[in-house]
């Protein structure tokens, strides 16, 4: 059963319309759960996002690293997440280069599973790369600890970032969505309308464009009243 699950997670990081089906998931909850979604969506996603990030890093991994990886990597994928968080913490310690890369990236993300915001946004900003989708999934999980932690100035900072590392079709789309709803939380309604109106033109066949043109609505009606 493990293979046949990481079987499949390795075809979905490798397809970006499969792991767009992935990210759909998030858009669709945010219909019914638009006010608490941007944290959850994270965990959600969380177990595709650290898969791809060790395909990325198996391409350029050192074997002693790899092996102590694929320990910790199996404990997290298992939920089980206290024991994974302690074996990155030691990885990180006692690696360099890109196993202390991805190790960081994975104690990030278990930390934020964890409700362990500022120690999640600390690792997660040691996190680097120059892949298409690793980077700017590491933004936006930042910008998802912080708006657990009502922080939704520094949210914004961070899903701009996600949105504009590397524009595609695929991702950018779902960083908007979380941007424009980070910027009404944060009482910045202007903002949140143009970042709405960003999706529904640039990404018109995008799975976000419906949420995106009902909250444009919402909004411009909640502020003409």
């Amino acid at each position: 059963m493990a293979k046949k699950e990481t079987k499949e997670s390795i075809e979905i990081i490798e397809s970006p319309e499969a792991l767009q089906q992935e990210l759909t998931k998030v858009t669709g909850f945010f219909e019914s759960n638009k006010t608490t979604v941007l944290g959850l969506g994270a965990v959600i996603i969380a177990v595709v996002v650290g898969t791809l990030g060790y395909k990325w890093y198996t391409q350029t991994q050192d074997e002693e690293g790899e092996k102590k990886l694929f320990k910790a990597v199996y404990a997290f994928e298992a939920d089980s997440l206290s024991k994974a968080t302690k074996e990155f913490n030691k990885i990180s310690d006692e690696f360099g280069g890109n196993t202390q890369n991805l190790a960081d990236l994975y104690q990030g993300i278990a930390l934020l599973k964890q409700g362990k915001f500022d120690q999640s946004i600390e690792k997660l900003k040691n996190f680097s790369s120059s892949d298409l989708l690793v980077q700017a999934r590491a933004y936006s999980l930042i910008g998802d600890a912080y708006v657990e932690k009502k922080s939704y100035a520094e949210a914004i900072d961070y899903y701009k970032k996600a949105a504009d590392y590397k524009p595609n079709k695929f991702f950018t789309p779902t960083y908007l969505l979380k941007l424009a709803t980070a910027y009404e939380a944060n009482k910045q309604g202007k903002e949140a309308l143009a970042t709405y109106t960003d999706i529904t033109e640039k990404f018109p066949e995008s799975a976000e464009s419906v949420p995106a043109k009902k909250y444009k609505a919402q909004l411009e009606s909640s502020i003409s009243e």
